[in-house]
């Protein structure tokens, strides 16, 4: 897997620009940017809003950002772009999309138009505004992605051209997904559409997080309706109670990422083939299904039941 070289003369231009001119310990901070953008922070924001302050809302962002999840890794195999610092001996890489492949790894590190950490941003952060209308979520929505997208770009992880696609394509995702959700009464067939919407990526991915994003989404689709109609538990909003939601989810979610990779072999899992894309899939499905659907099961067991 080898991925296309196209891009603008001014962004390589404009990369080496910022990377000359911010210092180490700037660098480092605006390196922690991406955070803003980046899978754990979603989850942590979705678990909060979905087990402890309001699931209905958590249900429509989580379905928004997971479909753009989606749909990013979808666009980036069909352009297969090549990350800026493979190709530009003036453009260094300060912080790896995953921390445990090699740099030059396509498959593990993704392809880089348009970039996800600012589809995440511009997603998540901007569902969070139409959803609730708040001023100052208002102003989060614009500078987040804004400081994020400069982040993906001064590493050097990033052209700005995959930023600005990314931002286009998070707000169209909002636009589609508000809109099928005001339009579609039945909850399962808006799931089902968004889902099979996504199919396709089978047919031609090759990038891990494709596979990923997909079992996620496909895996929240059935876990929300599972629980409406299995659970169906109540959120709280006494502090004690919110932290320790968040806490046992988030620790679930890491765990069984852990475990659900034990009975594979590392040489397996990194493999590509369609086997190992599949797992990687059913694995992702099984925790999101687990975190949504099965662990509020435990809420009014271990935790005082809410009034």
């Amino acid at each position: 897997m080898t991925g296309n070289v196209f891009y603008f003369d001014w962004e390589v231009r404009l990369m080496e620009a910022l990377q000359a001119a911010l210092p180490a310990p700037v660098m480092s901070f605006v390196s922690e940017l991406s955070l803003f953008g980046e899978t754990l922070l979603m989850v942590v924001i979705l678990g909060f809003l979905y087990w402890c302050w309001d699931k209905k809302a958590a249900r429509y962002i989580g379905l928004t950002l997971l479909t753009a999840c989606v749909w990013n890794p979808m666009i980036k195999n069909v352009f297969l772009r090549r990350r800026p610092y493979f190709d530009n001996e003036g453009i260094r890489l300060f912080r790896l999309v995953e921390k445990d492949a090699d740099m030059y790894d396509i498959a593990a590190q993704g392809f880089s138009f348009p970039s996800g950490h600012s589809t995440c941003a511009a997603t998540v952060y901007g569902s969070l505004f139409a959803r609730f209308r708040k001023r100052w979520l208002g102003i989060l929505a614009f500078v987040t992605p804004l400081l994020v997208g400069f982040s993906r770009v001064a590493v050097g992880a990033h052209y700005p051209t995959d930023v600005i696609f990314g931002w286009a394509l998070g707000a169209a995702v909002i636009f589609i997904v508000s809109f099928l959700w005001r339009k579609i009464e039945n909850q399962k067939v808006l799931y089902a559409i968004l889902v099979a919407s996504c199919i396709p990526g089978f047919f031609y991915c090759t990038s891990d997080d494709f596979y990923t994003c997909f079992g996620l989404l496909a895996g929240f689709a059935v876990a929300t309706v599972f629980e409406e109609k299995y659970v169906n538990f109540k959120n709280t909003r006494q502090p004690v109670r919110m932290f320790l939601r968040v806490l046992g989810g988030g620790a679930i979610y890491l765990g069984l990422n852990v475990v659900l990779k034990l009975p594979f072999s590392e040489a397996f899992l990194d493999s590509g083939t369609l086997a190992a894309h599949l797992v990687r899939s059913g694995r992702y499905f099984i925790v999101i299904f687990v975190v949504i659907a099965l662990y509020p099961l435990l809420f009014d067991r271990f935790f005082v039941k809410e009034r």
